[in-house]
């Protein structure tokens, strides 16, 4: 649903999005108010066990050079995941089929944090293969930009996973203050998306466009995708979620992604 707006919208009643009409208006009295917090909001809905940081970037290549593009990036990109002097790990590559076309997406794992960003930084300013890849990178792309990214507590931290599958990449630009609320009903909701292994990882912003969240999924094809999503409206208390977010949105997007040869998540 690429450029809607949920602001002027007139927000439906729970009972739009379930069966069990009654049941669900009673249930929604009950669901937990979210209270004003002075912390922090990474410090509220991020990992406490881990430190990694996430980076994605969006790259969006001259369309005459995505197979030139997708060659280097497949020779180039995972000597610095195997190298173990580089603190970084691919966690997932892609080619967006459905979406932006002509662009490729790439998810990154920093363990450690900042430093760790900052040591592979600083290590890359003299790797010279590297900054030959992104002399010959720059002459195919028309446009990049990035962010840094940390996990929602409660998702799945994303692992290597065989194939075939698509990946959906569902972004959420939040209205501003909203993000621990949108943490809280995910929190209670993600039980309802996990029985065929679809959810993959959550993310939100810390570094680059605010306040925006990832949800990351994976499908063997557009018809399981569909399955999927649909059953989810079968359970009980979906549809609880679903009410209470779709306030908090002001713009979604949805991408369905191909993996590269060399996406750890394939």
């Amino acid at each position: 649903m690429n450029n809607e707006k949920f602001n002027h919208l007139p927000l439906p009643s729970p009972s739009f999005y379930s069966k069990d009409n009654e049941g669900s208006w009673f249930r929604s009295l009950f669901v937990h108010k979210v209270d004003p917090r002075k912390d922090a909001h990474s410090t509220l809905l991020s990992k406490k066990e881990t430190s990694n940081l996430y980076k994605i970037q969006f790259h969006n290549v001259k369309p005459e050079c995505l197979d030139a593009y997708n060659s280097l990036t497949e020779a180039v990109l995972p000597k610095l995941h195997l190298d173990e002097d580089y603190p970084c790990s691919l966690v997932g590559n892609w080619n967006t089929w459905y979406g932006e076309q002509d662009q490729a997406v790439h998810l990154w794992r920093f363990s450690g944090g900042y430093p760790a960003l900052m040591d592979c930084m600083n290590k890359l300013k003299s790797n010279k293969e590297y900054l030959e890849f992104r002399k010959e990178r720059s002459q195919m792309l028309l446009s990049r930009r990035n962010q840094l990214l940390l996990e929602f507590s409660f998702w799945n931290e994303p692992q290597p996973r065989a194939g075939p599958n698509i990946y959906e990449l569902r972004t959420y630009k939040l209205k501003p203050g909203t993000m621990i609320e949108w943490g809280n009903n995910w929190a209670r909701a993600i039980k309802y998306r996990q029985e065929n292994q679809e959810a993959v990882g959550g993310f939100f912003s810390q570094i680059g466009e605010l306040y925006v969240v990832h949800h990351l999924w994976a499908y063997k094809d557009l018809q399981s995708r569909e399955e999927t999503r649909n059953a989810a409206w079968r359970k009980r208390g979906w549809d609880e979620n679903v009410y209470y977010t779709v306030p908090l949105v002001r713009h979604m997007e949805s991408r369905i992604m191909i993996p590269l040869k060399i996406s750890p998540l394939q």
